[in-house]
């Protein structure tokens, strides 16, 4: 879907970015503040901004409770959603394109005109308790909490996450939203046919009630090398694992892509060196690697799960592989491919707005800068063996990295399994 983009800072202090796509026949909306986890006020209270989040769609300035704000909402077939992550809260939502000004006009009343009550609070603590519940049943969530703040971060496990709901009062509530719901602390990304339509929309968010404000910097992460850890679970009867490796720095854009690259051949596709293998072997079912990036630092994930007579078998696999990387041993052949790959499911990134809204909103609520699209095709082309090799040893050779892993067996497993992958590096 061809688009133009336009950054605008309002003055109110809210700075956003407006997507121009004209074949659209629906307005996407995202509004985001720096208010996730990480801002909460203290740590006994930490699932205070996840409680704010689902309150938001309750009672407002013109709603008596959630049921009519969402009969309302979604009358026409419009969606919203809101998510909460260590950073940030994130408000979206999507409408045929005939209704955007109402639908912008009621995101204005969860966002900025909530009205918080002792009712709706108990209702939520009631649902979060229930949401963490079911994670602590689903070992994939639960390795990365727990390898973050092995690592050095300030975040909690979902069963201490749990412990905090109770100390949670009403004014709490309020206290976080009225700090980081602030027209310096937000950010927007609208797409959809905005032709005639960009200064009506700068205007209605200007006016939207909110104090200026304080502009949050993103959390900084002191990280260190560690140890693996075991998360036992007797009922589980395979072994769920995840490994990072961290840098302290970020990752330009096309050192992105090239990592992307080395994903691709490492776990992409049932041809790829570890995944393919693995399971051409039958010794894994899933296995699948990815980067993620910051102001600060940058993280390369690997997550799977195998059997545990086959645990030996998959981690000297991905200890060769690994060590291969590092080595250069890398044919330009399988490096083309992964090109062309990449080449294609970056076009079909842009089919539709929420896609392009995906797509610009994943480096610009971190950074503050964005590349357009287009650029894209080019930094792909220009993807190298020297820049791959050259990263992946960066990664490899930092000193911080660590492995969680969730099993009914011994820690001694685990240190065999993460011995197996340092050896290798």
């Amino acid at each position: 879907m061809k688009h133009s983009i336009e950054e605008v800072r309002l003055k109110t202090g809210a700075r956003g970015i407006l997507i121009d796509a004209p074949g659209a026949g629906v307005m996407n909306i995202r509004i985001i503040f720096r208010a996730g986890n990480k801002f909460v006020k203290k740590p006994e209270i930490y699932e205070v901004a996840h409680l704010m989040e689902h309150m938001a769609f309750g009672r407002n300035a013109e709603y008596k409770d959630e049921q009519a704000y969402e009969s309302e909402f979604t009358k026409n077939g419009a969606y919203h959603n809101a998510w909460t992550s260590d950073a940030f809260i994130v408000y979206e939502a999507e409408c045929a394109d005939f209704e955007w000004e109402r639908i912008l006009s009621l995101q204005e009343l969860a966002v900025a005109k909530p009205r918080f009550n002792e009712e709706e609070l108990n209702s939520e603590k009631g649902n979060v308790r229930s949401e963490l519940t079911g994670y602590q049943n689903d070992y994939s969530r639960l390795i990365w909490p727990k390898l973050q703040q092995e690592l050095g971060e300030k975040v909690l496990t979902y069963s201490e996450r749990l412990k905090t709901i109770n100390n949670i009062q009403l004014k709490d509530v309020r206290e976080h939203h009225r700090r980081t719901h602030t027209a310096n602390n937000m950010q927007f990304i609208i797409c959809g046919n905005l032709r005639g339509r960009k200064r009506k929309i700068i205007q209605m968010l200007e006016n939207w009630d909110l104090k200026p404000g304080e502009r949050f910097d993103m959390p900084m992460s002191n990280y260190t090398g560690t140890l693996p850890v075991l998360i036992r679970r007797k009922d589980a009867s395979n072994v769920c694992f995840g490994f990072s490796f961290v840098i302290q720095r970020p990752l330009e854009p096309r050192e992105q892509y090239a990592l992307g690259c080395l994903n691709h051949i490492l776990t992409g596709t049932m041809s790829s060196k570890i995944f393919g293998a693995a399971r051409k072997r039958g010794i894994v079912y899933g296995i699948g690697s990815s980067a993620a990036t910051d102001n600060w630092s940058s993280t390369w994930d690997f997550d799977g799960e195998v059997n545990s007579e086959n645990a030996n078998e998959l981690f000297d696999l991905i200890a060769v592989e690994l060590a291969k990387v590092i080595n250069g041993d890398l044919s330009e052949a399988d490096i083309d491919m992964a090109k062309m790959y990449l080449l294609g499911r970056h076009q079909m990134l842009a089919q539709t707005a929420d896609q392009i809204s995906n797509y610009y909103m994943r480096d610009y609520i971190v950074t503050g800068v964005y590349e357009p699209m287009t650029e894209a095709p080019k930094m792909i082309d220009e993807i190298d063996k020297g820049t791959i090799v050259s990263l992946a040893r960066e990664f490899m050779q930092s000193g911080i990295s660590g492995l969680a892993a969730v099993g009914n067996m011994n820690r001694s497993v685990v240190d065999e399994l993460w011995g197996r992958v340092l050896g290798a590096i």
